[in-house]
């Protein structure tokens, strides 16, 4: 078991640590979305940049691990979508925020953390490139034209080609372009180049977990337990048991990737999930569930953990 924490624990106390810095008042709240911006617009892609320029094509393009991971997470997102609106009455746009947070992971600032500890820099970087590509070009887009619909703005068509309109714009699609030509060409940028995405690829996992726990100081579940609580279940249990489930049910592949992808949909939900639901008035609850599910992840996350370790598919 002490192995297992030796994974999970880091994970964990750079969160703390964020959240106390918060907290105490050396860091404001503001001062993680800037922190958080330069992780997404300049650590990650570079980091994506690395993983993919640095491989062939055939080490970094995995179909299966593609579609295990599509097939869980549309899966899931549909079955939250379906619960909310059919079991607990919700408003399409309000059952759409919900299939989000239950099948959007934070794949960037938690699953590559963990990932990296388990596999190595190198898988991990390959995973979330993958990863990367199913949420921003599937899921995002997905739960964005239902909610979008369900306000009554745009038709489900519509609203989803307005979604994938705004992937274009996204540094680390670029990064996983950009990495993917590179390594289609066998180019490799000049060291001094190189060096460069190096530094800034390096200063992705501690800084993205610590603006994680920054983000969680001051939020609350007071007065939504219920819907907090089914976003969670739904993100930390339902959402990896499908995946593992696509695994099973597909051709198989790497030992260790199999186990990947189950690691980055085991992770709670997306860190600007709170600021996506924002538009249809939905932060308080999305705040809510994601503080509950960051917590809850220490447990759920350290069973995985075990899993990798003692388990096979």
């Amino acid at each position: 078991m002490l192995s297992v924490l030796a994974i999970t624990g880091p994970i964990y106390f750079v969160m703390a640590l964020g959240w106390g810095c918060t907290r105490w008042g050396l860091f404001e709240r503001g001062d993680m979305r800037v922190l958080g911006k330069f992780v997404l617009l300049l650590a990650l892609p570079a980091l994506l940049f690395n993983a993919l320029s640095q491989r062939s094509v055939g080490e970094v393009l995995n179909p299966v691990f593609l579609a295990a991971y599509a097939l869980g997470s549309v899966t899931a997102n549909l079955a939250g979508v379906l619960w909310a609106r059919k079991a607990a009455g919700k408003p399409m746009t309000q059952a759409a925020i919900m299939g989000m947070g239950m099948s959007c992971p934070n794949s960037g600032f938690i699953g590559f953390p963990l990932v990296a500890q388990l596999f190595g820099p190198v898988n991990a970087g390959i995973a979330l490139a993958m990863a990367m590509v199913v949420e921003n070009l599937l899921l995002l887009p997905l739960s964005l034209a239902l909610a979008d619909s369900g306000a009554g703005e745009h038709g489900v068509a519509t609203a989803l080609r307005r979604s994938l309109a705004g992937v274009a714009r996204n540094p680390m699609i670029w990064g996983i372009v950009g990495g993917f030509l590179c390594s289609l060409a066998g180019w490799h940028p000049p060291q001094p180049v190189a060096r460069t995405f190096n530094l800034f690829a390096g200063a992705c996992a501690a800084l993205s977990l610590f603006v994680i726990g920054g983000s969680l100081s001051g939020l609350s579940l007071r007065g939504l337990y219920r819907d907090a609580a089914a976003i969670g279940i739904g993100k930390l249990l339902l959402h990896p048991l499908l995946v593992a489930l696509a695994v099973l049910l597909l051709p198989p592949m790497a030992r260790e990737f199999q186990w990947i992808v189950v690691v980055m949909a085991a992770v709670p939900m997306v860190g600007i999930y709170p600021v996506l639901a924002q538009r249809h008035g939905l932060e308080g609850m999305a705040a809510a569930a994601q503080l509950g599910a960051t917590l809850a992840s220490f447990f759920t996350l350290t069973a995985v953990v075990w899993g990798v370790q003692h388990l096979a598919f």
